[in-house]
């Protein structure tokens, strides 16, 4: 057999089931997590409890170590209205098995300013094909790449979405001022903010509507000031995004 032939795909599910069955520690991936400091790891088992966590996660928690956090849920951790909304999302993972990808979430750890991050939550079935757990990490956005050949031209649209955010904003009309097709757009504004321009434009607004509840404003208010003009449309957006209604972030705001 030539030595440098690609291997077969048998070769290599062959491959991946022996070093599965090799390994003395399903939980490697744990020390590889424990490095980096601007992602958070974890395993969970069935009832949504911690089984693993890196370093990061322990930290933002404002706990002492990990054994403060394993075989705790959210809602353990986490301030009751935050924690209830990260815990019944656990829950929906487990109970319909459906993955979340590239959710943009507004984190808020008992012991950091809130931070913007994107999840990925997947299931983690056993043998038999039942759910077992799930596994997942919260990336920080980055800064954003400056020497990239179009991020001028893409940097004009993400500062049109930061003058207009309180108007109606179409994806196309920013490609039309980077002078770029819809699908470049979206592949740069990816590469450049690790984030797409329809998830720019949520966190733009949400950005601005977290900073006005810590004022006097009302939510109806507050939704049109940030481009919602429906105000049951941007308290599904907040919630969806942050965890809470507006009214409950207000609140706990207001708490602290």
């Amino acid at each position: 057999m030539n030595q440098f032939a690609a291997p077969t795909d048998t070769l290599i599910q062959s491959d991946r089931s022996l070093l599965a069955a090799s390994l003395g520690n399903v939980f490697f991936a744990e020390a590889l997590f424990d490095v980096l400091p601007d992602v958070v790891f974890f395993v969970k088992g069935k009832r949504a409890e911690y089984l693993v966590a890196n370093h990061a996660l322990v930290t933002r928690c404002g706990l002492a170590d990990k054994a403060a956090l394993l075989g705790r849920n959210a809602s353990d951790i986490f301030p009751p209205s935050l924690g209830a909304g990260y815990l019944q999302q656990d829950l929906q993972v487990l109970s319909t098995g459906i993955d979340i990808h590239d959710q943009l979430e507004l984190h808020l750890y008992p012991n950091r300013a809130p931070g913007w991050c994107v999840t990925h939550k997947i299931v983690l079935r056993d043998h038999a094909g039942g759910i077992a757990g799930m596994a997942g990490i919260s990336r920080d956005l980055s800064m954003p790449d400056k020497n990239h050949p179009v991020y001028k031209r893409v940097a004009a649209a993400a500062s049109f979405i930061h003058d207009h955010y309180d108007q109606p904003l179409q994806i196309a009309g920013l490609a039309q001022l980077a002078e770029l097709s819809v699908s470049q757009l979206e592949r740069y504004f990816q590469r450049i903010f690790s984030l797409n321009p329809r998830q720019m434009i949520i966190k733009t607004r949400l950005d601005a509507a977290s900073s006005m509840l810590a004022g006097q404003c009302s939510i109806t208010e507050i939704a049109a000031a940030c481009g919602y003009h429906d105000h049951s449309a941007f308290t599904r957006q907040f919630k969806a995004t942050v965890g809470i209604t507006p009214r409950a972030y207000r609140a706990l705001l207001q708490s602290g």
